[in-house]
């Protein structure tokens, strides 16, 4: 009976145990929950900072337009100054023959014209019929001029219309061709996952592109909250989308290899070697998984103190040389 009351307890406490334990499980479930929504509150807060910075540029530009204009307005009025002191003319005399709703832009204007007009009459020129006719002509050849003026700056806002418009298509289909690309890639390197480019503008010519990648089994939506392997991994996916969108005959590489695991080291080998049909890879590594992909090897030996001596070995020679020697053992 004794045995059976300790049974009895046990089974009491392991079932609060269980109950125990899903009630934590559920809550849980209810903070990574809430922990995605703030992720997703986080990014909409990250897009809008960003549009607000964009909307704030035309603004920064207007303020120095006005600061620039407030200079010149006070250089003109400082000339002006100058110039009725040059002149001996006082402030006060000149307000009074001027009316109340006068412009300092209207009155130099007119001054100007009027002065233009004097030095027009000049002296009593005789042959003014003559040169009139003249002249006649020559407005006759501009006003030519400046109609085949306006049809060419009407042909060339065409084009650059017309550029604008095929530019922008083009750029949209190698977005939309990038993008696919770069999410395939991304879940061959990971192993799942997605990620995508996403642009931040409404306007693709002008518009930034910012990149979201969630590997497998994380809820992230931005590439800071990556480990150095996943953002490596992240960018030899973007690297290589953009290899096959426009593949390249070479494709040089520096440790790329370096933060990453011996699993990724692996998918991202295999990636080069299907990617390595088109395109020729050379490749900086201290991998040995890396480097039993290559087919030839180059490295830098120092066997004296100072002293420095380069080391080839083609991987292919090195197995046919290797062949002989495995047929003798076996």
């Amino acid at each position: 009976m004794l045995n059976a009351a300790k049974m009895e307890g046990l089974q009491q406490s392991l079932q609060t145990a269980v109950i125990d334990k899903q009630e934590k499980e559920k809550k849980l479930v209810e903070v990574r929950d809430a922990m995605a929504q703030f992720e997703q509150t986080l990014q909409d807060r990250e897009r809008f900072r960003i549009q607000i910075e964009q909307l704030i540029h035309p603004m920064r530009d207007k303020l120095e337009q006005a600061r620039l204009l407030e200079q010149e307005m006070r250089l003109n009025f400082e000339r002006c100054q100058n110039r009725l002191s040059e002149l001996d003319i006082e402030e006060s005399l000149l307000l009074q023959e001027m009316p109340s709703n006068a412009r300092a832009q209207q009155w130099e204007e007119r001054t100007q014209q009027i002065q233009l007009q004097i030095d027009a009459l000049g002296a009593v020129n005789l042959a003014a019929i003559q040169e009139l006719e003249s002249e006649v002509q020559r407005k006759q050849y501009l006003d030519s001029q400046a109609s085949d003026l306006e049809q060419a700056i009407s042909t060339l806002e065409d084009a650059i219309v017309k550029i604008d418009r095929e530019t922008r298509s083009r750029l949209q289909s190698t977005y939309d061709e990038t993008n696919r690309h770069f999410g395939d890639l991304f879940k061959d390197l990971f192993g799942g996952g997605q990620a995508k480019l996403e642009l931040l503008g409404a306007e693709i010519l002008d518009s930034g592109v910012q990149v979201f990648a969630q590997p497998p089994g994380k809820k992230n939506s931005t590439i800071h909250l990556l480990s150095g392997g996943e953002k490596a991994l992240t960018a030899l996916a973007l690297v290589f989308a953009l290899f096959k969108l426009n593949p390249a005959p070479f494709c040089l590489m520096d440790e790329v290899d370096a933060p990453l695991d011996d699993s990724n080291t692996v998918r991202f080998c295999e990636m080069v070697k299907k990617m390595s049909e088109r395109t020729q890879f050379l490749f900086v590594s201290h991998n040995k998984i890396t480097m039993e992909m290559a087919q030839q090897l180059i490295g830098v030996t120092m066997q004296e103190s100072g002293v420095s001596r380069v080391v080839e070995v083609d991987m292919d020679a090195a197995m046919k040389m290797q062949e002989p020697v495995l047929a003798e053992l076996n």
